[in-house]
């Protein structure tokens, strides 16, 4: 089934299966197809990151998230995932994703991913993303009016729950990353520019 199929596919189900609470999980039900696999003959690394965005497209549709973000003329943009791959997943076999949203901070939301196969992990990972205006990234605290008044308690509930520690170690390590970044980029400005002023000329 090619990428533009499931994600019809998604649609569809989604608005077959109805609404879900902003709380509950989407579980998907795939298998894994020719065109999904590496050179190892294993499900690529790649694809988990297609199939997430494909449990994201359904809990957008079917939470009135989607529908929020519209209203307001806003744009879903992911920040970054990460991912943790604890065994391969072989042509043909089927597997489970499992997408909920897990707690949010003051710019963006953190969503919780599993790929299971009768009810084994095979990979797990974290996902953020926002929702963008035209002045930027809109503050989470922001979201509540966007929302229709019988989710609101709920939307709030969700944007209460503490950071899990998997999620404060993420951002930790993303500060750590930026840091090291930044400093790269200062070391390479600072190789660029003559340091003692001298003229440069023949010896």
């Amino acid at each position: 089934m090619s990428l533009y199929l499931r994600l019809l596919w998604t649609l569809l189900m989604a608005r077959l299966r109805g609404p879900l609470p902003l709380d509950a999980t989407v579980v998907q039900r795939w298998r894994v197809l020719p065109n999904d696999l590496d050179v190892n003959r294993h499900m690529n690394n790649g694809r988990y990151l297609t199939v997430v965005d494909l449990g994201l497209v359904e809990f957008f549709a079917r939470t009135g998230f989607l529908r929020a973000l519209l209203r307001r003329r806003w744009r879903p943009m992911a920040g970054g995932v990460l991912m943790h791959f604890r065994r391969g997943l072989d042509p043909f076999q089927r597997y489970e994703l499992h997408f909920r949203w897990l707690c949010s901070d003051a710019r963006w939301n953190y969503m919780a991913i599993e790929f299971r196969r009768e009810g084994v992990l095979h990979a797990a990972g974290l996902m953020k993303g926002g929702a963008v205006a035209r002045s930027g990234l809109v503050p989470t605290a922001d979201y509540l009016d966007a929302f229709a008044p019988a989710q609101r308690a709920l939307v709030t509930a969700m944007l209460a729950r503490p950071l899990t520690p998997d999620v404060e170690a993420w951002r930790a390590a993303e500060q750590a990353l930026v840091a090291r970044i930044r400093r790269g980029e200062g070391e390479a400005a600072n190789d660029a520019t003559p340091g003692d002023g001298a003229s440069p000329g023949p010896g």
